[in-house]
């Protein structure tokens, strides 16, 4: 991984804060780019949730912001409500880039609608992610692939999405699991990916097939594939 450099020559450097609400996961993602005389990256805040992300984004002023999309509190589209002062300020404008593990088109959509410059998954590697968050402070907008589709359909019709009334069931964390089951993933790869326990795993699929009425993991996955949520 090689630092940016301006035209001058001169070394490049971005603030960044970083919100997730995995500790283990912050401090992957802090070895992996914080180490600022490599990268260019400092990464001058952390937050777990909603409110502290406002706290300490506020307090920081930094040019880019990591938002995971699902946090306790509201989730990443409150932070960026309660952040949307910052994000249309003339000086000192922070931008924000989503890095989660979703790849759902509803979450990508919320996000982008919310002010998010961009939407990357977590299987990005630390060298795309670097070049990503130069890319957002430039003012950029970067996803990872195929999920710009999703922006470019939704902008591009005037339509408003239609209501699932059997997903809108679900909580964030449910639909996660449910789109991992309805891919074949086992419930120890699960919860290594949401960084849960897999007896975690195993209550939300619980909660999931009592809220859909359904009775195995095989009409879980017929139902996600019908949705096309696979």
């Amino acid at each position: 991984m090689t630092e940016e450099t301006g035209s001058a020559g001169v070394a490049r450097q971005v603030r960044v804060v970083l919100v997730d609400d995995h500790r283990m996961f912050r401090t992957g993602v802090q070895a992996e780019i914080g180490e600022t005389a490599r990268t260019g990256v400092e990464v001058v805040g952390e937050a777990a949730d909603v409110d502290q992300a406002v706290t300490v984004i506020t307090a920081t002023r930094p040019e880019v912001v990591l938002l995971d999309v699902h946090l306790p509190g509201g989730g990443g589209v409150e932070v960026l409500r309660r952040c949307a002062p910052l994000m249309a300020a003339s000086e000192d404008q922070v931008r924000f880039l989503a890095l989660s593990v979703s790849d759902a088109a509803e979450d990508v959509i919320g996000v982008i609608r919310g002010g998010a410059r961009g939407y990357v998954t977590k299987t990005i590697t630390g060298t795309d992610l670097v070049d990503s968050i130069f890319r957002v402070q430039d003012g950029d907008a970067v996803f990872s692939p195929r999920l710009a589709g999703f922006v470019l359909d939704a902008f591009a019709s005037t339509d408003a999405p239609p209501v699932d009334e059997d997903l809108d069931r679900l909580t964030q964390r449910e639909r996660e699991v449910l789109r991992l089951i309805a891919r074949g993933y086992a419930y120890k790869e699960i919860a290594k990916q949401l960084f849960i326990s897999v007896k975690t795993v195993e209550s939300h699929v619980s909660a999931v097939l009592r809220k859909l009425q359904l009775s195995n993991r095989h009409e879980l996955t017929r139902w996600a594939t019908a949705r096309r949520l696979v």
